[in-house]
Order: C-alpha cells, then sequence, then structure tokens
C-alpha cells in the first residue's frame, strides 16, 4: 500500500528524469565549451569537439540511465520516501552513471571526449534531478495540505502493532493516509486506550462498515496465531472491491524479508535475506558482463606476458585450476594464474602448521610452495585476472563473497553458511578491508554485511576502493 504508484505517473516520472538527463549534454557542453573557457582561459585552454560529435553520447547515457534510475527505485512511489533519500539517489544515479559512462569511453576508445566535460555534465545531471525531486515533492505536499489526492485508511486490529502503524500515518500528513478509526478485533487494547481515533465497529460488522464509510485501503494488522479468523472479513473487503492489506509482521524474530510471490496462480509469502529487486540484479549482471569484458579485453597484454614469465620460470602448467563453492553451494572450476610449484596442492598437510588465520582456511606468508614470480603476481592481483572469465561465464561477479573450497565449507558453523547465498566475486568488503590482516569471524561478518546492504551503490564503492587495496599489496598473501 504504501509503496504503490500508478504506473502511467511512473512511466511518466521515468521519462521525465530520462529527458532532463538528456537536456543535461548541451548545457554541460554549452557550460564547459563556452562559460568556463572564457571565465578560466587558463584552466580551459582548448574548445571541445563540435556538440554534434558529443550528441552521439546519448546512445550510452540514456540506455545507462534508465538502468540506474531503476535500480534506485525511482519507478516506485515515493509517497513515503524522505527527501533526503530522494536526492541521496539522484547523487547515486548521476555520478554512478557518470562513473559508468567514463569506463564505457575508455573502452570504446572515444578519445574527443573531454574528461573535465564528464565531470561538468554528473554535476549538471545532478543538480537538474535533484531539483526535479525537490519541486515534485513540494508539489504533492501542497496538494495534500489541501485536501486533494489523500486515501483513507481503516485498520482492523486493536493491539500494539495496530497503535503503531496508526501512528506513523498520522505523523507523516505528507504520505496522503488518513485513518478513518479501527475495527475490533479483540486481539489488544492499546489503540483503543490511546483514543485519538474512533472504533467504527467489530470485525464482524466490517460489511456494514463499507457501506457506511468511504474507505480506500484496508489494513488487516493480523496478530500471530490468529490468521483464519480473518478469512470471512477478506471476502467481505473482496465482495465490494476494497484494495486489502495484511500485515506481515507476524514472525517477528524472523531476520529474512517477506515477499510475496505467485507461483502459477498460487501465492507464497516468502522469505528471503538475499537481494531480490530483479532489476537490481539485472543491473548487476549487466555491469558484470560489460565490466569484465572491458577488463579481460584492457588487461590481456598484461594477461601474456603472465602467462609467459610463469612458463619461462617454473614447471607446469600456466592456469591453476580448482574447484570452489559458488551461489547456494554449487561447485565450479575456478580459473587463475599458477603462482606455486607444480603439485602444491599435495603438501598441505606438510605446512599446514605455517597458517596464520584462523578457521577452516590456509594463508601464509611465507608459503614455501611459491615461485617468485607467483609472490609478485599475488602482491599485485595480477593471479586473480583470468577470473575474469569466470564472471562471463556466470560462475561469479565482480563483487561478491570471495568462493570457498568445498572442504572449508565441510567445516563452516551453521550462521556461516549464509554467504554462500549470493554469487561469489573477485573482490569483497573483505578485499578492501585488509584481506589476509582481517581474522576469519570477521572476514565471515563482512560477506554478511555485505549480503544484508547490497546494493549497485554498494558495487560501484567496492570496486573504486579495490583499486588503492591492490596497489598498495595490503593484507597479499
Amino acid at each position: 500500500m504504501l509503496k504503490q504508484k500508478a504506473r502511467a505517473i511512473a512511466l511518466g516520472v521515468l521519462i521525465g528524469d530520462l529527458a532532463l538527463t538528456a537536456i543535461s549534454l548541451p548545457v554541460a557542453y554549452v557550460l564547459r565549451h563556452g562559460v568556463l573557457t572564457r571565465l578560466f582561459p587558463s584552466l580551459f585552454p582548448s574548445l571541445l569537439q563540435p556538440i554534434a560529435r558529443y550528441a552521439v553520447l546519448l546512445l550510452l547515457i540514456l540506455p545507462i540511465w534508465g538502468l540506474m534510475l531503476s535500480a534506485v527505485g525511482f519507478y516506485r512511489s515515493h509517497r513515503t520516501l524522505p527527501l533526503g533519500e530522494e536526492i541521496w539517489g539522484a547523487m547515486k544515479v548521476a555520478f554512478g552513471g557518470t562513473a559508468l559512462l567514463a569506463l564505457a569511453i575508455y573502452g570504446l576508445r572515444l578519445e574527443f571526449v573531454s574528461r573535465f566535460f564528464l565531470v561538468v555534465f554528473g554535476i549538471v545531471n545532478f543538480s537538474f534531478l535533484a531539483t526535479e525531486k525537490i519541486a515534485l515533492r513540494l508539489a504533492s505536499r501542497y496538494v495534500r495540505a489541501r485536501g486533494y489526492n489523500f486515501r483513507t485508511v481503516l485498520l482492523v486490529g486493536t493491539g500494539r502493532k495496530a497503535l503503531q502503524l496508526a501512528d506513523m500515518l498520522e505523523g507523516r500528513p505528507y504520505w496522503g493516509f488518513k485513518v478513518l478509526g479501527y475495527l475490533e478485533d479483540d486481539n489488544g487494547s492499546e489503540i483503543r486506550h490511546d483514543g485519538r481515533w474512533p472504533c467504527l465497529g467489530k470485525i464482524t460488522e466490517l460489511e456494514a462498515v463499507l457501506i457506511r464509510e468511504v474507505v480506500d485501503e484496508l489494513v488487516f494488522v493480523i496478530e500471530k496465531g490468529r490468521l483464519q479468523e480473518y478469512e470471512q472479513a477478506l471476502l467481505v473487503a473482496e465482495r465490494h472491491g476494497v484494495r486489502a492489506h495484511v500485515s506481515l509482521d507476524i514472525f517477528p524474530h524472523v531476520l529474512a524479508r517477506p515477499i510475496l510471490e505467485e507461483l502459477e496462480g498460487i501465492p507464497l509469502l516468502s522469505f528471503t535475506t538475499t537481494p531480490s529487486n530483479p532489476t537490481q540484479l539485472v543491473v548487476k549482471r549487466a555491469i558484470d558482463l560489460v565490466a569484465s569484458l572491458l577488463l579481460f579485453v584492457v588487461t590481456l597484454p598484461v594477461q601474456l606476458l603472465t602467462a609467459l614469465a610463469i612458463k619461462l620460470s617454473s614447471v607446469g602448467p600456466v592456469y591453476f585450476r580448482q574447484t570452489r563453492c559458488g551461489l547456494n553451494g554449487r561447485h565450479f572450476t575456478l580459473l587463475k594464474f599458477r603462482t606455486m610449484r607444480n603439485g602444491a596442492e599435495d603438501q598441505l598437510e606438510q605446512i599446514s602448521h605455517l597458517n596464520e588465520m584462523t578457521g577452516p582456511v590456509f594463508k601464509a606468508s611465507k608459503d614455501p610452495r611459491m615461485t617468485l614470480v607467483g609472490r609478485f603476481l599475488r602482491r599485485l592481483s595480477i593471479d586473480e585476472l583470468p577470473q575474469l572469465w569466470n564472471v562471463i561465464r556466470g560462475d561469479m561477479s565482480l563483487v561478491g563473497p570471495r568462493p570457498p573450497l568445498p572442504e572449508e565449507v565441510a567445516r563452516y558453523e551453521p550462521w556461516q553458511h549464509r554467504r554462500l547465498s549470493m554469487a561469489p566475486g573477485i573482490t569483497c568488503l573483505w578485499q578492501v578491508s585488509g584481506r589476509n590482516e582481517v581474522d576469519f569471524d570477521r572476514w565471515m561478518a563482512l560477506d554478511l554485511k555485505y549480503i544484508d546492504t547490497w546494493s549497485p551503490m554498494l558495487d560501484l564503492k567496492i570496486l573504486l576502493k579495490t583499486v588503492p587495496a591492490v596497489l598498495s599489496g595490503r593484507g597479499a598473501r
């Protein structure tokens, strides 16, 4: 109820956002090409290429911004969303989209594009999007403050949760909901004792109330264990065509988020702790595919030199193949450049006393199995470049928990298995937090934090932090 929005309005807002983004390009061009060049000739002595060349960038900008706008949820109702979050969303779209645009320009070798033009474009786009969100918010609040565009809500329930919901709606009039009152269901008395809303009858009198009152939304605040009592009332709401909602907070101690799904007409109440927004997951996969292909091509000379160095310096294959656990424990073959002597896995038991990590993992800074070339590759994480192929294949993502060995998973504690509920990645929070300087429990906690707080912007932040983390070599073994 609180997040719904008419599809026509959502489409209009999305088209408006894309139109403002398209307008941002010529505005940024005029600012960089004309205004800044005249005001600061010493800083910007050169003029840009003709605007017709820059207009080609719209072929990249519109798809990228369309995905970004959908990923941050601008297509959903913002009736209940704080204005600060909308502005933060506009910032993520503008600057996150600009970063992806810069990556695409680099990969396509569009050398005529000015770097500072991209900075100006990002700032202009953010200014336009943020101004639009503020204007829409002020306009909607102005309309609702004068009694228009609000929906009436009837609560069914008298307990603590019903009071909390009524309080929330009453305290946020700009959401556009008006609580008519409540119906008794003998499941508590908190809302009755509060006295701010009238009792319009008992749950058995719902039909008469719907005939007498103008009710847009009906909310059943159901107490645990009493679901069956509300079936008849739901049938009454159905008969009158009134939208009915059921509070899903019936398992208060469960961490997983409830999601309503449908399987061939059968409604399912699903609980999940992993990201489930299909648009955001499509964006993640699209970024994985595009970025890994570009990185694979860009780093190909480095990979060829690495392969040659490995072949000339030690006996054995160039690539090291190892079975790892992926999404929900699926086994896949992980690729790495070989950094140890051939047959090093057979010697693991002999050097187990060198392990410097807690938990079911082995890490040793002075591993005697490592080759001279391998130490250099490990320090700069060059050995992990072949994993870009794993990302392209879909076994891995650019960002996600590192894929463990099956024998490591066999020794996990029950709470640690949840880190397998998301596709593994080349880099992650652990990678940018010190890698092997972090103990095993903290490593697991960082992976779970990533899963619980995941968003496309979090992936972008981790990717940007990975570069200095790799160059510093901190925690690499």
